[in-house]
């Protein structure tokens, strides 16, 4: 099913792409945009997961530079039956995650330092739980190759008066008129794309994530938490590559732009009615029961290589 939904999503994203060529540059427009799309297919199934961990600056972290981040997840992953991941953590002070790779076996999962500062371990653990249920859903290479070709859709569009200005292409039936098109309605649609995938999983990775942790009700804290502080708390890189937004557990972007017009995530008060709604069935409301896996509260430590441009240290926190 997944790899049947990335083959589609594929043929979709490419077919736009190929769409916006031929609105802007007409049939051989359209050639060049399939050339162009073709590649960038068989690129991101390879790379586009570094794409991502590279525009945001992201350091992997391991047992000696973040001990108990490190060893939570790597509790969190045996707990799932899951390849341990690799760990990264990027310098934002706003609160959020999210994971990326081609397959369990080649996968990422990745904090911000607002992440790890400001929620307890247990809010951690609920989060990084959630994102290893989109490895283990396999949603991580859909996501990381939407967000590269949706990037690519609108780059190609906002170039659109660039390529046609001062000429009249013969090859365009569509002519100015075409243009519009192209830098309005393809954004739109690769947006549309990226909310139809991104509102169906995360209400899936939201079940299995508290299955994973054990405990629902962390995870629904910690969406809490990360939801108030996403809308006044700036995550710079991500509104400078707003095609990614979906891939977070919260949407970045705090809506100072267009961008964010149509979010890419379901309702934060619904998704924590229902983890709330699994602690009532789990509990039969008596005691909870005991997480699957522990929030250790002991030997805390930030990841203290790479921080910033300035290799600064990061503020203290919750995990110093």
């Amino acid at each position: 099913m997944n790899t049947m939904r990335t083959a589609m999503l594929l043929a979709f994203m490419t077919a736009l792409f190929m769409g916006v060529g031929f609105l802007i540059g007409g049939r051989g427009g359209m050639m060049i945009a399939f050339v162009i799309a073709a590649g960038m297919n068989f690129f991101s199934y390879w790379n586009s997961d570094k794409m991502v961990l590279r525009a945001y600056r992201a350091q992997e972290v391991d047992e000696r530079t973040a001990p108990e981040f490190y060893i939570m997840v790597r509790d969190l992953a045996r707990n799932a039956n899951l390849p341990m991941p690799k760990v990264y953590v990027f310098d934002s002070p706003q609160p959020n995650a999210f994971a990326t790779g081609r397959n369990p076996q080649n996968a990422a999962v990745a904090a911000s330092t607002g992440l790890l500062q400001r929620l307890t371990p247990e809010e951690v653990a609920g989060v990084m739980a959630h994102e290893l249920a989109h490895i283990e859903n396999r949603d991580t290479l859909t996501m990381t190759i939407t967000a590269t070709l949706a990037g690519a859709i609108s780059m190609l569009s906002n170039f659109a008066f660039l390529f046609s200005s001062g000429r009249d292409d013969r090859n365009n039936p569509f002519g100015f008129i075409g243009v519009l098109v192209a830098m309005i309605v393809a954004p739109l649609a690769a947006m549309l794309v990226q909310m139809a995938i991104s509102r169906t999983r995360e209400y899936a990775a939201d079940r299995r994530g508290a299955e994973i942790c054990g405990q629902p009700r962390w995870l629904a804290s910690a969406l809490q938490k990360i939801a108030g502080d996403a809308a006044h708390i700036d995550n710079v890189d991500a509104e400078r590559n707003p095609a990614t937004a979906h891939m977070f557990i919260i949407n970045p972007l705090n809506g100072q732009r267009m961008d964010n017009l149509f979010s890419t995530h379901p309702n934060t008060k619904n998704r924590i009615e229902a983890l709330l709604a699994m602690t009532d069935i789990r509990s039969g409301g008596s005691t909870p029961p005991e997480p699957a896996v522990k929030a250790t509260r002991t030997a805390r430590s930030v990841p203290t290589t790479g921080w910033g441009r300035g290799k600064a240290e990061p503020p203290k926190g919750p995990w110093s």
